[in-house]
């Protein structure tokens, strides 16, 4: 699993996605959140604009990032 290193309180999902590489774009997270193929904690989630805060792991094909604090 990797780790992605915030400064802030929290990052929105689709900032996460951009930010690990997941993705190479803004529309593309959109579009891999709102089909359903991004997991927070073991759980499906729609919503680009979801809080992920320390802690956290999302997964998107086959791939785990967690992330940590400051």
């Amino acid at each position: 699993m990797e780790a992605v290193e915030i400064s802030d309180e929290y990052i929105k999902l689709g900032q996460l996605l951009k930010l690990a590489d997941m993705v190479s774009s803004g529309v593309e997270a959109k579009i891999v959140i709102q089909n359903g193929e991004v997991k927070v904690n073991g759980e499906v989630d729609t919503r680009r604009g979801r809080k992920i805060y320390p802690q956290d792991v999302v997964e998107y094909q086959n791939r785990q990032v967690t992330v940590i604090g400051e």
